[in-house]
């Protein structure tokens, strides 16, 4: 369809007086635009389909005018009673010990395999599976009537060595005196020279048989090298045990109190330690461990030592922890969590998690100035500090940030602060009671 010409100048028309009404958010500017959307369009098109979009047109126009109309007058609304109150918390500067979480493994500091030293049949379990033992504590006992009589037998040889052994002594003490007479030859005492010898060397073999019959005997008693709780028993009564390569594993021990925590911390955090504390320092490293399921339990310990060398593969070094453990709830093997913190203590800004927002890949806070108007400052965080957020750049000591209802409030809205501390932990300060005026004497 045409348009004409007094058409086009009247459309021309039309459209700057709505784009004049576009900005104005009143009842009077949205009665004109319907008015004028009905002398554009209801009366040159007489479709009834499009008369029903125009329809739809203008409901939806006049819904956009009526919520501007309600925004501006309730933002003025708010601007005259002295802004939308939110909470605000002052930024300070403290002294903390920066943390890095690590994943790492408890290892026991002594860990036992029991196998027998001798063959025989199991006689005695002298333990319960999973009972915390001493030192000495006696565990298993192997049938010890064979080394009872191979005991006797040693000791058997010995008294008959011995008896030998004295009896050429006095075989060589009478040919010292016959050969100063000449009566036996000087061969013969050299031949009882070498049977007393002979004998004494006899001897000696004899005590040492006995004494490995003394130690296969007491070798039938096992007993707990250290103290621990020990593992069920591998073999049970009644069974044969051998001493050869082979040999089983009767039972295994782990000490309980202290316990290893090994994990591996990357290149970059140990070249910062090392560059803060020195070499000779880092055993005075602390760390704070949590188990799966309690990761907030903080069992407190230090540094035993670092590995001698960074693997090339992974770059990271090898780091193992000393804790406590006189409870021994910490288990050798357990997932630990770990958070391995500076020797020293440094100055950060710290925030609360609540007050900061996410702008895609940015963090940012809505700071408030002095004159209690919100500010979108871009912040930089680093780890977390004792349930705070460590700030690496962005803020100062003494800015005022919005900690709670920034959903409420956007850049350049006027504001009313009600101070409130940074950490959600403590209590707010309760500003002190006025005394009560005292009262007139009548």
């Amino acid at each position: 369809m045409k348009v004409k010409v007094n058409d086009k100048r009247f459309l021309v028309r039309e459209a700057i007086q709505y784009k004049e009404l576009l900005r104005c958010n009143t009842p009077v500017a949205l009665y004109q635009t319907v008015n004028m959307i009905r002398r554009l369009f209801y009366k040159r098109f007489c479709s009834m389909k499009f008369k029903s979009a125009l329809i739809i047109v203008a409901l939806l126009l006049a819904g956009y005018f009526l919520y501007g109309y309600v925004q501006k007058h309730s933002g003025t609304a708010q601007q005259a009673m002295g802004g939308m109150p939110v909470s605000v918390a002052k930024v300070e500067q403290k002294k903390v010990t920066l943390w890095q979480n690590f994943s790492g493994r408890f290892v026991a500091v002594d860990s036992v395999e029991i196998k027998p030293r001798i063959s025989g049949t199991i006689d005695a379990i002298h333990f319960k599976d999973g009972d915390v033992v001493t030192k000495d504590q006696l565990l298993f006992t192997i049938d010890p009537k064979p080394y009872e009589a191979a005991l006797r037998q040693a000791e058997a040889m010995l008294a008959s060595a011995q008896n030998d052994a004295r009896f050429a002594k006095v075989e060589l003490e009478r040919a010292a005196k016959l050969v100063k007479d000449k009566v036996v030859t000087k061969s013969d005492y050299d031949n009882r020279l070498a049977r007393s010898r002979v004998a004494d060397a006899n001897v000696k073999s004899a005590q040492a048989a006995v004494e490995v019959a003394e130690l296969n005997l007491g070798y039938t008693q096992i007993k707990a090298p250290i103290a621990g709780r020990i593992s069920r028993a591998e073999i049970t009564l009644g069974n044969l045990v051998e001493t050869n390569t082979g040999a089983p594993v009767l039972t295994r021990i782990v000490s309980q109190d202290p316990i290893y925590v090994d994990f591996e911390a990357d290149e970059r955090t140990f070249l910062a330690l090392v560059s803060k504390v020195g070499m000779t320092n880092l055993r005075q490293v602390p760390v704070e461990v949590g188990v799966s399921g309690d990761a907030a339990a903080g069992y407190k310990g230090i540094v035993s030592s670092f590995d001698n060398q960074i693997n090339s593969v992974s770059g990271t070094i090898r780091v193992r922890a000393q804790l406590d453990n006189k409870e021994g709830k910490l288990i050798p093997g357990m997932f630990a969590s770990v958070r391995m913190g500076s020797a020293l203590s440094e100055d950060a800004i710290l925030i609360t998690d609540r007050a900061v927002g996410t702008d895609q890949d940015k963090k940012f806070v809505l700071k408030v100035n002095a004159e209690n108007k919100v500010e979108y400052q871009p912040v930089v965080l680093g780890v977390l500090s004792d349930g705070l957020r460590v700030v690496l750049g962005g803020l100062k000591s003494g800015d005022k940030i919005v900690v709670s209802g920034l959903q409420r409030v956007r850049p350049g809205d006027a504001v009313t602060p009600e101070m409130v501390p940074m950490d959600p932990r403590e209590k707010p300060a309760v500003p002190p009671a006025t005394p009560a005026a005292p009262a007139e004497a009548k």
